[in-house]
């Protein structure tokens, strides 16, 4: 029996900002789950991408592990920036389990690499809204997509919230130090 186990974003690093990713987790055996583990460990070659085509083509598994599948290849293949591959991939894993928010952080990711960066902030909502395991991630991508939109007081409310969630976490202090917001700095004005 395949075990899902949820995992957050996979984040972009553009310009300057880092990234952060993880892949959705299957257990069982087959290569459903060495698609799990090749995305899990940021591998990119297309042996790995091959894992996921074949456990798609090949496996029977509930629509939870299916869609996870999409969602794994789809992160290898957006690690390669091969952004239109991936959210078709990420496309087929909402298509296969709408409820699933890790298909909807990393499509945000892939749409933040292509540059469709409204689009980006209406998936990270929806994967918030669906209650996505790390929504500090979450938080952080958006973040990025805000910074790209030119909206700097909601990339600051989003990496504050980000670092809320996970105090200890690198990324949202050095975007929060890159784009001068310190512990001192007020934040910026809301764009009218």
């Amino acid at each position: 029996m395949r075990r899902y186990a949820p995992a957050a974003a996979c984040v972009l690093a553009l310009a300057a900002a880092g990234g952060a990713q993880a892949a959705v987790t299957v257990f069982g055996g087959g290569m459903a789950q060495a698609c799990s583990a090749a995305a899990r460990d940021g591998v990119t070659d297309p042996a790995a991408e091959q894992a996921c085509t074949a456990a798609l083509e090949g496996e029977l598994m509930p629509a939870r592990d299916r869609a996870g599948t999409y969602v794994n290849r789809g992160i290898i293949k957006l690690r390669r920036k091969e952004y239109a591959a991936a959210i078709a991939d990420f496309d087929n894993a909402i298509k296969t389990k709408a409820d699933l928010a890790e298909g909807y952080v990393n499509r945000g990711a892939a749409y933040i690499g292509a540059r469709r960066f409204m689009e980006s902030v209406v998936d990270f909502n929806s994967a918030l809204q669906l209650g996505v395991p790390e929504p500090h991630k979450a938080y952080y991508n958006r973040g990025v997509a805000y910074q790209w939109l030119d909206d700097p007081a909601a990339a600051y409310l989003d990496y504050q919230k980000a670092l809320e969630l996970a105090p200890d976490w690198n990324l949202p202090k050095a975007q929060l130090a890159r784009l001068g917001f310190g512990a001192s700095v007020a934040p910026p004005a809301p764009k009218r």
